[in-house]
Formats: structure tokens, C-alpha cells, sequence
């Protein structure tokens, strides 16, 4: 714990007790739940804290400073959302996920660690943007498809200026250079990319930023399959 307190603090990230108190509870309710359902691969907690919990929280190296609505797609177990939700009381954080039961787990955690900052939905990306637009300030995605496939899902609910966050491991500049064409169509613009490693690990991550510059056309997001089968 006391590393993790260490990395998080590098971060900028004072967590008080009652942070850290939510962090334990996620992680204890995380493998109840995992017993029975499959959430994750990761279950020994130093792995959970440094692989899931830490690997979410670095991604405060590239969020605004100011007060800013995230909103997570195909969030899983609720990587990065939740944990950014526990380090930011002021982030206003929405979670989808097209699986209903990982939903359902995720309102029951939220309840649980009294977070009132975070909204669980069970959606589409595809059919949630149509619902709300491009109303989010930041977009993220960890490790749900490649680029060129994500962008196309997560491009259309950013806000003009705001900025999609994709979470990806040592293959993210070439997948950054496949969806140069597909970033652009949808109105962005790669800004950066973050390489980083975690703590006793030697495999590069990285972190892909891209602003966008522009309205995505109207005609995107396609239907998934679509998208899957004939990428931008």
C-alpha cells in the first residue's frame, strides 16, 4: 500500500484515508465478484493496485486541471473511470459498457464506496452518442479495440477542444500511425503520446492523446459492425 501511496503522490494525487479506504473496498469487492463472474485476469491485490488501480490514475498526467466531465467507454470492472472518480471528487464521470451485468456490478460498487460522482449506463457507444452528443470534455478508453476502431467510437462524444484519452500498451504509435486518416475524418488530431512504465515493470505503456479540432461529421459513429468491418 505504502507504494502505491508513493506512485500516487508522484501523480499529484494527496488521496486521504477515505480515498484510500475506497480503493480496498473496490479491491475486496472486485474479487468477491470475480469468484463468480469474469471481471479480471489480475486478482493478487499488489497486481489489482499496481496493474488496474495505478495503471487507471496515471492518466492524471494529461487531464485538465480544472473540473471536467469523463465519460469511460467499455469500462469492464471500471478502468480508468472509477479510480479517476475516487482521485477526483470534482470529476463529473460517466461509465458505459455494452455488458448489463458489468453495470449492474459497477452501480452496486458505487453505491458501496458512496462515490456520487459517477453515472453507470448500460450502452453502445454507438447508441449513447446518439442520445447525448459531444458533450463530454474528456473521452477514455483502456484496452477495448484498436484505434482506428476506437476512435470512430469514442471521436463523436468529445466536445470541440476537449480531448479522447486511449489507454493502450507498446503497440499505441503504430495503432496511432494506422488511425492517422480516421482521427482526422473524425475531427481530431493526435496532441501527444505518453510512454510510461509501472512500478517493477519493464513493458512500455503508453498514453495516446488526441484533441479535437473539429465536429465530428453526423454520419459517425456507423453501426459496430461497420466499423469493424471496413475500419476508417
Amino acid at each position: 500500500m505504502m507504494d502505491f501511496i508513493k506512485e500516487t503522490d508522484q501523480l499529484g494525487l494527496k488521496l486521504t484515508s477515505f480515498q484510500l479506504e475506497q480503493f480496498e473496498n473496490y479491491y475486496k469487492t472486485l474479487i468477491q465478484v470475480n469468484s463468480y463472474m469474469n471481471l479480471t485476469a489480475i486478482t493478487k491485490e499488489e497486481e489489482v493496485y499496481r496493474k488496474h488501480f495505478l495503471d487507471s490514475l496515471e492518466i492524471f498526467r494529461v487531464l485538465p486541471v480544472k473540473p471536467y466531465t469523463l465519460c469511460d467507454v467499455g469500462s469492464g470492472a471500471g478502468f480508468p473511470g472509477l479510480p479517476v472518480a475516487i482521485a477526483d471528487s470534482n470529476a463529473k464521470v460517466t461509465i458505459i459498457d455494452a455488458l448489463n451485468k458489468r453495470i449492474t456490478f459497477l452501480n452496486e460498487l458505487i453505491q458501496e464506496l458512496k462515490l456520487n460522482n459517477v453515472l453507470a449506463i448500460h450502452k453502445r457507444a454507438e447508441d449513447f452518442v446518439k442520445e447525448v452528443g459531444d458533450c463530454f470534455d474528456v473521452v477514455t478508453a483502456r484496452a477495448v479495440a484498436r484505434l482506428n476502431i476506437l476512435a470512430e467510437l469514442c471521436m463523436p462524444l468529445v466536445k470541440v477542444n476537449g480531448i479522447f484519452i486511449a489507454m493502450k500498451g507498446l503497440s499505441g504509435k503504430e495503432e496511432a500511425e494506422e488511425a492517422k486518416s480516421a482521427i482526422q475524418i473524425l475531427g481530431g488530431k493526435i496532441e501527444k503520446i505518453l510512454d510510461f512504465t509501472l512500478p517493477d515493470e519493464e513493458e512500455v505503456r503508453q498514453i495516446i492523446v488526441i484533441r479535437k479540432i473539429k465536429e465530428t461529421p453526423q454520419k459517425y459513429p456507423r453501426a459496430f459492425g461497420k466499423i469493424k468491418e471496413k475500419p476508417l
